[in-house]
């Protein structure tokens, strides 16, 4: 199932970018493989003996991922020349 169901373009193709550090793929991620990264976020790791993630990571991940995508729908407004302009003056 995508995941699209429940999560925005803006929030997938951020958390995509943040958690991958790789530009978000033209397919639609699963619903799954976002929860994941939702819950890593909110500190879940994933280990090979460790269950589905729980409220709390995930409940935490969607706080941070909600910062990560308002600066992705800021970041995507503004021209080349403006990008340019921010990380040259750092």
């Amino acid at each position: 199932m995508p995941c699209t169901v429940f999560f925005e373009e803006a929030q997938w193709q951020a958390l995509t970018l943040f958690t991958k550090g790789q530009a978000p793929p033209t397919q639609v991620p699963t619903l799954w493989s976002m929860i994941l990264m939702v819950a890593q976020l909110g500190g879940y790791l994933g280990r090979k003996s460790d269950g589905p993630p729980g409220t709390k990571s995930r409940w935490l991940g969607l706080q941070r991922m909600d910062d990560i995508t308002e600066m992705w729908r800021q970041f995507k407004s503004l021209d080349a020349a403006s990008v340019k302009a921010i990380f040259d003056s750092s």
